[in-house]
């Protein structure tokens, strides 16, 4: 500091107090921006999550009834056959109405009007393939290697050779029905076939996804029968195809008649003509997937359900590992129950009688869920196969 003529200290230079004072504001500045954008990122985050939560419960309400009128009309027509029956519109026909503001769009899917893949053999999936203009000796190679990665002892029929042991990491093959289309990319011949040059699913993907079931059921449902599944089992031509087609839709030379569905297989022989074999068909649902989609203004909540009644579809349960004696002697637990008979996934709640004694009740849910999930990402529906000729 510099000292005045009569000795005493100069005060400081307010300049630099200023420049002290300006930087102190600025970083105060900076950090509470941040700190506005980060509380204002967790408000909507938090804002979000809670409509979320309220549009969850909406989607659940709705999925409920749809439930209760599909089994009101199950009983009175023995089992579920089409939309046509009149069930199309649950929510209308139960006279459920959304939380004000809200619209509750719903879609059917019958998964059992697909190619159930833990029943198909080889000349059926050789036959979908040969359906998609593949050669035959490419679709037997195809169905080959398929049947070699679910069926435990298979003997290849084909020059199909698969290594999956001497591969970086080994692997075997599970021997039992697939649980994910993803794996589909561990299986030889079969990856080059559904997957491009860089790994990503193409057509041929989609088309398989679009005619092939994961679930385990005896025979599709006619009433809703993809084409590939017509071609492939019941050995229809293009025009029976469109023959049951425009009878399901109520188009065509159908159209005074409007939508309907067969009760019987053989009355659907009646409309595809004397060929081909309806018998390879049954005409209820054994799967059905349920869409919900609850609108809130531009917020949306997605509910997907696979449900099936009583004696129809299963998930694969098969255990894919080698079957290997047990080290130890210790006794095996007894199985669980299949998850699909009625009541299997319910708990039974414990009651008391008037004498003290225990009684079980349990709730007789009419169908049982396969499958459940929540704002998953809807694929888009697979390309039409080729022609078929």
């Amino acid at each position: 500091m510099n000292r005045t003529r009569h000795g005493r200290l100069r005060p400081p230079e307010s300049g630099s107090v200023l420049v002290i004072v300006m930087i102190t504001l600025l970083f105060t500045a900076f950090a509470l921006v941040a700190f506005i954008e980060k509380s204002g990122n967790d408000l909507i985050v938090e804002q979000h999550a809670a409509e979320a939560r309220r549009l969850r419960m909406e989607a659940y309400s709705a999925l409920e009834v749809t439930l209760a009128v599909l089994e009101d009309f199950r009983q009175a027509s023995n089992g579920l056959h089409s939309p046509a029956e009149g069930w199309g519109d649950p929510l209308t026909f139960a006279g459920y109405t959304p939380t004000e503001g809200r619209t509750v769009d719903l879609a059917f899917e019958d998964e059992s009007g697909k190619i159930s893949l833990p029943r198909a053999d080889a000349q059926t999936l050789s036959r979908l393939f040969q359906g998609w203009q593949v050669t035959q000796t490419d679709a037997d190679g195809l169905a080959d290697a398929l049947m070699g990665w679910m069926k435990r002892g298979h003997t290849y029929a084909t020059a199909i050779s698969p290594d999956y042991d001497q591969g970086a990491t080994p692997y075997e093959s599970p021997g039992r029905s697939l649980r994910s289309f993803s794996e589909l990319t561990a299986i030889d011949k079969v990856r080059e076939f559904f997957y491009d040059a860089d790994g990503r699913p193409n057509d041929y993907w989609r088309r398989f996804v679009g005619a092939v079931s994961l679930l385990n059921f005896q025979h599709p449902n006619l009433n809703g029968a993809r084409p590939d599944a017509l071609f492939a089992l019941g050995q229809f031509d293009p025009s029976q195809q469109q023959n049951l087609s425009d009878y399901l839709a109520g188009t065509g030379n159908y159209q005074t008649q409007g939508p309907g569905f067969f009760q019987k297989t053989t009355d659907a022989q009646l409309i595809a003509g004397p060929t081909g074999n309806a018998n390879a068909f049954v005409t209820t649902i054994s799967a059905l997937r349920i869409l919900v989609t609850v609108h809130d203004g531009n917020s949306q909540f997605r509910l997907a359900a696979v449900i099936t009644p009583p004696g129809g579809a299963t998930t694969v349960q098969t255990t894919a590992t080698s079957q290997r004696t047990p080290a130890s002697a210790t006794p095996a637990r007894p199985a669980a129950p299949p998850a699909n008979q009625p009541n299997a996934n319910q708990r039974s709640n414990p009651t008391t009688t008037r004498n003290g004694q225990a009684a079980q009740r349990s709730l007789n849910y009419p169908f049982t869920l396969l499958e459940i999930s929540e704002n998953a990402e809807i694929p888009p529906p697979p390309p039409p196969p080729p022609p078929i000729t």
